[in-house]
C-alpha cells in the first residue's frame, strides 16, 4: 500500500470496518471487459479465513460470469464525508474503504445456502433466527466469496 500511514491491519478494525459497510462492489473481468455490481453482502471470519456472501437471480450476467472467472476484485467503502478547502487543490475527503480479490462460488448446498442468507440478513437486519423454506432457497442464487487478498485503509 502507497500510504502505510492509512493502513489498517488489525483484525477487528477491519471486521468492525466491514459490518459497518452497507454495499459491497463486485469487480468481474472477461472478453467483454470489466463488469462491476453493487451488492448486499453478509460476512463473517471463520479463524483466519474472511467470507463475504450474496444472493441475487439464479440467471444473468452475474451468474455466468461466477461460473467462467470466478476470480474477481471487491471494494466497499463507509464514512466518506467531503473536506472543503480554500483552494481546489486543498478540498479532500475522510473515508474508510476494503479493497480485496477473492474466487467467488455458487453455493448449491440447502444448509450452505440457509447459512449464507442468515448471514447476509443478520447484517441487514440485526436479526438472527431467520428462516428459509425450500422454494425460498430454491429460488435464489447464493453466492461465496473467499478472501484472497484484502487491504484496509482510513483516512480521517
Amino acid at each position: 500500500m502507497r500510504r502505510a500511514d492509512r493502513e489498517i491491519t488489525d483484525s477487528v478494525q477491519i471486521d468492525r470496518i466491514i459490518n459497518s459497510c452497507n454495499c459491497c462492489r463486485i469487480g468481474f473481468s472477461d472478453q467483454d471487459g470489466v463488469y462491476i455490481v453493487p451488492l448486499n453482502f453478509g460476512y463473517e471470519r471463520v479463524g483466519e479465513e474472511q467470507i463475504l456472501y450474496f444472493h441475487g437471480a439464479r440467471e444473468g450476467r452475474k451468474v455466468e460470469l461466477a461460473k467462467n472467472t470466478p476470480k474477481v476484485g471487491f471494494e466497499m467503502d463507509t464514512n466518506y464525508q467531503l473536506r472543503s478547502g480554500d483552494v481546489a487543490c486543498s478540498y479532500t475527503n475522510t473515508y474508510q474503504s476494503v479493497i480485496g480479490t477473492g474466487v467467488l462460488q455458487i453455493v448449491a448446498d440447502a444448509d450452505d445456502k440457509r447459512h449464507a442468507l442468515k448471514t447476509i440478513m443478520e447484517k441487514a437486519s440485526g436479526k438472527a433466527d431467520w428462516e428459509f423454506n425450500e422454494a425460498a432457497l430454491a429460488s435464489v442464487c447464493v453466492f461465496r466469496l473467499k478472501v484472497a487478498s484484502l487491504t484496509c485503509k482510513e483516512r480521517k
